[in-house]
């Protein structure tokens, strides 16, 4: 994997590059939709690469694991060959559903024992078998095993968590050393800062993942209910010890507003559920604010979804078409909900990257930034 460094804004800390990866270009800031079990909810793989214009999507290595199991994924070629999806691909490695597990696992020096969420089945992970797990799900960028705590916690709790992130980073680059890839094509490693909200773990842990020299590094532990402003202070703090010629991927995150924030604080890369999670609840993302068409005032409004055209979408369907859909619970009126909010979210970062060029994206970013806070 190659990343390279095009464009600094005077502003900020914003920039836009180009990540090179044997499945294509990523051009960054991006956003990258969620496709967990190997598809992304509602959406065809051909909305997403010719009307959504999405350059690089998301798997989940613990949900693929379980279903449909490596035997099949292998049979397949990989995850690119089985979903019919040509450009690249980021697998996380399973940490934070195994956070999210948390009634159902057991965490030691070796790795997690957790419970299967679909049949109660037992599995056990270790830095060595997710490793190995990602060369089979062949993604163009895979993760390390980290473990993810919870918020908040106790600071002896979090330091002795990233601690043991770090010893299982060291067991991820051993291993994958002894594993070569399964596909002909190279696989990049992220390796991923934790410390909670404690500025001297956080310190301490962005260091060390910089000490590994890897392709490109990762931000976790963020998005897990801390406020808004802890999150920039923590980004802002991690984003000043990486190094510049990597790209940064703040995992999990966010909302529109949290994406061009962490943006002008340096972060190349971002992904999410809520474009998709938030549209099948009937929440629409636009360029003027936010809206429920679920609401009865849209029920005789014809214009289009977002009166700036941001998705191809807006040229198709009015408020009032989607607001019946919803009202007669048809699934095209999620599944086009889902299909405006990505394109949404990859018109942002888009627009991001222009305005960086074009040397105004700080004033541009204060200006949306009050607009995206609108509920319509």
């Amino acid at each position: 994997m190659k990343f390279t460094l095009e464009v600094k804004d005077k502003m900020s800390k914003a920039r836009t590059g180009v990540v090179e990866t044997a499945h294509g270009k990523i051009e960054t800031p991006i956003f990258m939709p969620v496709g967990t079990v190997g598809t992304v909810k509602g959406v065809h793989q051909r909305e997403l690469k010719e009307d959504i214009e999405a350059q690089i999507i998301l798997g989940n290595t613990y949900h693929l694991f379980l279903r449909p199991g490596m035997d099949v994924m292998e049979n397949a070629g990989g995850l690119h060959k089985f979903m019919n999806w040509d450009k690249p691909i980021l697998t996380d490695s399973g940490g934070y559903q195994v956070y999210s597990l948390a009634a159902n696992r057991k965490i030691t020096e070796e790795g997690v024992k957790f419970k299967s969420h679909i049949d109660g089945s037992t599995h056990f992970f270790t830095p060595e078998n997710v490793m190995e797990t990602q060369r089979t799900i062949g993604a163009d960028i895979i993760m390390a095993f980290d473990e993810c705590p919870a918020y908040p916690s106790e600071y002896k709790y979090a330091k002795r968590s990233m601690e043991m992130t770090h010893r299982w980073l060291k067991r991820c680059f051993t291993h994958l050393d002894k594993v070569p890839p399964k596909y002909g094509f190279d696989q990049a490693l992220f390796p991923i800062v934790q410390g909670s909200s404690y500025m001297d773990l956080r310190t301490k842990s962005a260091e060390t993942i910089a000490s590994f020299e890897a392709d490109g590094n990762a931000i976790g532990g963020l998005s897990v209910g801390e406020p808004a402003e802890e999150m920039y202070k923590t980004t802002e703090l991690v984003c000043g010890i990486l190094p510049e010629d990597k790209p940064r991927y703040l995992m999990g995150v966010g909302t529109p507003i949290n994406i061009l924030e962490n943006i002008a604080l340096g972060v190349d890369m971002f992904d999410c559920v809520m474009p998709t999670r938030n549209a099948r609840n009937g929440m629409l993302f636009t360029s003027e604010g936010t809206i429920n068409i679920k609401n009865r005032k849209w029920a005789d409004d014809f214009s289009p979804l977002d009166p700036n055209g941001s998705t191809y979408v807006d040229s198709y369907y009015t408020k009032a078409y989607v607001r019946h859909l919803f009202a007669a619970n048809e699934f095209l009126g999620k599944q086009i909900a889902s299909i405006h909010n990505l394109g949404f979210y990859l018109w942002l970062t888009k627009q991001a990257r222009e305005h960086i060029k074009a040397g105004d994206f700080y004033e541009w970013k204060n200006i949306m930034v009050k607009k995206l806070g609108v509920r319509l």
